[in-house]
């Protein structure tokens, strides 16, 4: 396993570095490596850490996500809220509309098998957007419309409702039915989530403050160490509770962590917020990477022009679901733009389900995996070079003189 990680973290710094100085998003270099080095390229990854891969991946997400609630100012996103709770849901339902519609043409699978298809590439990736919108946060890009905190917002949800819909439809596809209940999970799902994490965040500000207050001064990274391990244990209540009640764990993490910075000192939150970002240095790699190694070339070759077609096809409906959450919004056309090629790329959620249909022995299997890999190659990098190419362009620059929209 130690072969495999120094591979991991010097394969990938080497490749993101070239990739920044040919002007091209790091995590193009990351998902190469990872493809070259993965079990379907060169296998030069034990076996050992490829099986905790999916958890090391959750880890460097759980990371950006503290980091992204550290950065986020509540009373910005209320300015936001209502487009904030379309963006998790109508983008994602108008794409898997354009799969139930173009995919039995396209692709010649059925209307159920289309849907599971459709379910799977319907996420948007936050380990591809998170990152960039705090950065645009920290640097003030947008943030005078509270675009980067909207677009958070809407992706950090996006996951969860695109994962109930994704188990709702295989059991279709295997000769089950669906159940109101599952789509009643989605908001219990979100709520929960919420109040679970701002419950916990109150009450580890609560305990840092007694702590101060009786005398002892816990260091910065005694502090991370606390509340990185409290953020897996949420994760966890997640998993433990799965089945009986819906809970995101995810969300719960984000929720805690804008609580805390609510409660905590300016400097504190600053400092915490560096030391975070820190760390995402290391959990970048291993995200990128390993979602990289998750990913089988195989079965591009074998998905088609047909399925390059049916990709872009559904990002058109995609395109048009973003655009509908923004009616009415004050953005110009420029920022909804922004807002589009936002909610683009896909990675970790593809990744993490793309080969599910196909382990449960469904017909479409082998096709939605295909499609699958296809969408993380396309999109992925087309999503974080718009983005990084674009912002200076298309969103205005926040000196703290403009008024909130």
């Amino acid at each position: 396993m130690l072969t495999s990680l120094a591979f991991i973290f010097l394969a990938g710094l080497a490749a993101a570095a070239l990739c920044s100085a040919l002007h091209l998003p790091r995590i193009i270099g990351m998902l190469l490596v990872g493809i070259l080095l993965g079990p379907h390229c060169l296998n030069l990854l034990d076996g050992s850490i490829l099986s905790i891969s999916a958890d090391l991946r959750q880890m460097a997400l759980i990371i950006i996500l503290i980091k992204a609630g550290l950065s986020l100012d509540l009373s910005d996103l209320r300015q936001v809220g209502r487009p904030a709770v379309l963006l998790s849901c109508l983008p994602a339902t108008c794409e898997l509309a354009g799969y139930v519609l173009l995919a039995p043409y396209l692709l010649g699978v059925s209307r159920i098998e289309a849907a599971v298809m459709g379910a799977v590439l319907a996420a948007v990736s936050p380990a591809v957007v998170v990152p960039r919108m705090v950065s645009l946060m920290e640097n003030r890009w947008g943030t005078a419309k509270s675009i980067p905190q909207m677009i958070l917002a809407g992706a950090s949800c996006d996951d969860i409702y695109v994962i109930v819909l994704f188990t709702t439809f295989t059991g279709i596809a295997q000769g089950g039915s669906a159940k109101v209940s599952d789509f009643l999970n989605i908001p219990v799902s979100v709520l929960l989530g919420i109040l679970a994490g701002a419950i916990v965040g109150y009450i580890l500000s609560c305990f840092f403050e007694t702590i101060f207050r009786h005398g002892y001064r816990l260091r910065g990274s005694l502090k991370v160490i606390i509340v990185l391990s409290v953020s897996f244990l949420l994760v966890a209540l997640e998993n433990a509770l799965k089945g009986r009640l819906a809970v995101s764990g995810l969300l719960a993490v984000t929720s805690m962590a804008c609580v805390l910075a609510r409660r905590m000192p300016g400097n504190v939150r600053t400092r915490l917020s560096e030391k975070f970002g820190k760390l995402w240095l290391a959990a970048e790699l291993l995200l990128f990477v390993l979602v990289g190694a998750a990913v089988d070339i195989r079965y591009t070759a074998e998905a088609g022009f047909a399925a390059v077609l049916m990709i872009f096809a559904a990002l058109v409906f995609r395109a048009v679901g973003v655009i509908l959450c923004l009616a009415g919004t004050k953005l110009d056309r420029k920022e909804r733009l922004f807002c589009v090629i936002a909610y683009l790329p896909k990675a970790t959620v593809q990744a993490a389900i793309g080969s599910v249909p196909l382990a449960l022995g469904l017909p479409c299997g082998e096709i939605v995996l295909s499609v699958a890999v296809l969408a993380i190659l396309i999109t992925a990098p087309l999503g974080a070079f718009g983005m990084d190419m674009t912002y200076r362009k298309l969103l205005s620059h926040d000196s703290g003189e403009e008024q909130q929209a």
